[in-house]
């Protein structure tokens, strides 16, 4: 956690030196380190997160000096990844291609940042980070409970689980609605919706709680 907090503070200085040096031209300047030697040479991608992945889609380019840079002019969610031979270790990076510089950096633990919407899925990067490494924790200590026999310490500490992972999901869901109507927001929005359609075995078509898999009172 540490670790992530020490980079992020680092980023941040970053954006607010660039901040001035920021591009009008409406298009998205993608201004990327990649942090290990070994990496020198070796291409990297900028792939579209939905839609077709073709070679028209796709574009790469070598890593020199440690350094790389994509231009891109379409409003969208793009993932950033090493090719695959040597991506071990390295985090795949989303990105936001929205006008202005974007400072990323590729790592063990990647970030993005330097326009609104690449700040705010940073922030809610580093946030999913710290909820996933403890709900892994969480998780382990039901698991090694249940082996011990312990089903009643286990049950609560599932409850208390849930009760977190919840929290963390109205955190999604509360920053998509903040940032409706955005590449980031639509985003956002997909990963917790608060509610599905389930077929039942009469046939009927219902509404689902998300939440609860309760059935929704039409």
């Amino acid at each position: 956690m540490k670790k992530i907090l020490l980079c992020f503070a680092a980023l941040t200085a970053a954006t607010m030196f660039y901040s001035c040096q920021q591009d009008n031209d409406g298009k998205c300047h993608i201004e990327g380190i990649v942090n290990g030697e070994q990496y020198e040479g070796k291409r990297i991608f900028i792939v579209p997160f939905n839609g077709k992945k073709t070679a028209e889609y796709v574009d790469s380019m070598e890593i020199t000096n440690g350094k790389f840079h994509f231009t891109k002019d379409s409003m969208q969610m793009y993932k950033i990844v090493l090719d695959y031979h040597y991506r071990l270790g390295l985090q795949p990076l989303l990105v936001v291609g929205e006008p202005g510089v974007v400072k990323v950096t590729i790592d063990s633990i990647s970030h993005a940042i330097g326009t609104p919407q690449n700040d705010s899925l940073e922030q809610w990067k580093i946030q999913t980070e710290t909820h996933n490494e403890q709900l892994v924790m969480m998780r382990r200590n039901i698991e090694n409970l249940e082996k011990r026999g312990d089903s009643l310490q286990a049950k609560a500490i599932k409850q208390r689980a849930d009760s977190f992972h919840l929290v963390y999901k109205n955190y999604t869901r509360q920053l998509a609605k903040n940032m409706e109507g955005s590449v980031l927001g639509d985003f956002l929005k997909s990963l917790y919706p608060l509610t599905y359609k389930r077929q039942l075995p009469d046939g009927r078509i219902v509404t689902m709680n998300a939440d609860t898999n309760e059935e929704i009172p039409e």
